[in-house]
């Protein structure tokens, strides 16, 4: 792998000439989090368990400290889309939480940015290490993501409405924000850019994650915009702890055990599956047939969509009590560490179906529609919010009797107590009779 070096920017500037070009940016910089974070989680959730699975001891205790390497870089990318959020809300914009499905290997983003789940392997941690390079890097993508030239033209900052722009590297991306509310800041003033609620910024203390950056003015922007770059790929170059520094590290010790057993596979043969064709993919894309298989995804999928409901619904939050915001965020780390993370790490034991023999089923963290926030009124919103938890109890129920799978089992229990906490602050009269 190649190391970093000291130079002037090759990449053009990232153009910031009022509040909707910022507000775009934004917005991407909260997809890019967001699914950068699944494709670190698809990844973990493929390495295989112990030497049941045909690892040595010392091949197992490798693969489990990549999974623990993996699930930290994921926390801390929780941790920078969370910080987003902040810096949108800061600026009075709402939340994105959406995004469009896998794959995207052009169009969406800019030119070299590509993002598709892989299973953890030799492709996916170059892709890795591609995406977390620091900015002056030269590297290359991983094989199966082929280079494409520039589709976006620059910005002229005499343009009202806001569109894509190109950069090469996130944190390339992130010095352009950094400079874009600078420059609004010495043009409109400090207090008329940060313009949001305090209300509605997630803090630490309701986060219980000292690291988390309550964003109100330039200072804790600047803050919460210098601690991605610096988990990412380093302050200002020292990227040794960052996560391109640690991505490299499992690639060499990979490398090694590699080379000392050519037949050392880390990961099941994971591929990505959908319970039904994407609705913003064009191209075909193959699909779960496997019942038991399907009987996880469909669980799983709706846990996933929950995880985003409640963040959503706490970042646009209106009355709710400090109690309650702290429920929708018990609620949202809960479904994902105990319902969706082992329900996306059974499926990859599990066949996709008989037309790829040999592969198994992957979680596609799948968008099944263009996601949308509740109504304003803290009412109806949590009814619905426990009117859908109750669906999953339900769903992971027939399944646990369909199969005797103890994971579908164990989450319709995790996401049984958790729905009785919300059935607690829905009023009687909205609750299902």
């Amino acid at each position: 792998m190649p190391q970093p070096f000291d130079g002037p920017p090759t990449e053009p500037p990232i153009v910031v000439a009022n509040r909707e070009h910022l507000w775009w940016l934004l917005n991407e910089a909260s997809q890019l989090e967001h699914m950068i974070l699944c494709q670190y989680l698809f990844a973990e959730a493929s390495l295989k368990s112990g030497t049941e699975e045909g690892l040595t001891p010392e091949q197992a205790e490798a693969v489990a400290g990549w999974g623990r390497v993996l699930r930290s870089i994921a926390v801390e990318e929780m941790l920078h889309l969370a910080l987003v959020t902040n810096l949108l809300a800061a600026i009075g914009a709402a939340p994105t939480l959406g995004r469009p499905n896998f794959p995207q290997r052009s169009g969406y983003f800019p030119a070299g940015i590509q993002l598709d789940l892989l299973p953890f392997g030799e492709q996916a941690l170059r892709h890795f290490l591609y995406l977390e390079r620091p900015e002056g890097m030269e590297l290359q993508d991983a094989e199966s993501f082929r280079p494409i030239p520039p589709t976006r033209t620059g910005l002229d900052p005499a343009e009202l409405m806001p569109r894509g722009q190109e950069y090469q590297t996130i944190g390339h991306l992130y010095r352009g924000l950094e400079q874009g509310l600078r420059a609004l800041c010495d043009r409109l003033g400090e207090r008329a850019v940060f313009v949001g609620s305090p209300h509605a910024q997630a803090t630490p203390e309701l986060f219980r994650w000292p690291q988390l950056v309550a964003v109100t003015d330039l200072k804790s922007a600047q803050a919460a915009i210098d601690l991605i770059i610096e988990q990412g790929e380093g302050a200002r170059g020292d990227w040794r702890q960052a996560h391109y520094g640690r991505f490299l590290a499992i690639w060499e010790q990979y490398a090694d055990l590699r080379a000392r057993d050519p037949g050392f596979e880390p990961a099941r043969p994971a591929q990505v599956r959908y319970l039904r064709q994407p609705f913003d993919i064009a191209a075909p894309q193959p699909l779960i047939t496997d019942p038991a298989a399907r009987r996880l995804a469909e669980p799983a999928a709706v846990a996933y969509e929950l995880v985003l409901h409640a963040l959503t619904r706490f970042f646009t939050h209106t009355d709710e009590s400090e109690e309650q915001l702290g429920l929708l965020i018990r609620l949202s780390i809960g479904m994902m560490a105990d319902v969706l993370r082992p329900l996306a790490h059974a499926m990859t034991a599990l066949p996709a179906g008989p037309e790829h023999p040999g592969r198994t089923a992957g979680f596609a963290y799948e968008m099944y529609y263009a996601m949308s926030n509740f109504v304003p009124w803290r009412e109806p919103a949590w009814a619905l919010l426990h009117e859908r938890m109750l669906i999953l109890v339900e769903r992971c129920h027939e399944a646990g009797r369909a199969g005797g799978d103890p994971v579908v089992a164990a989450a319709g229990a995790r996401v049984a107590e958790l729905a009785a906490e919300v059935r607690a602050h829905v009023p009687p009269e909205l609750l299902p009779s």
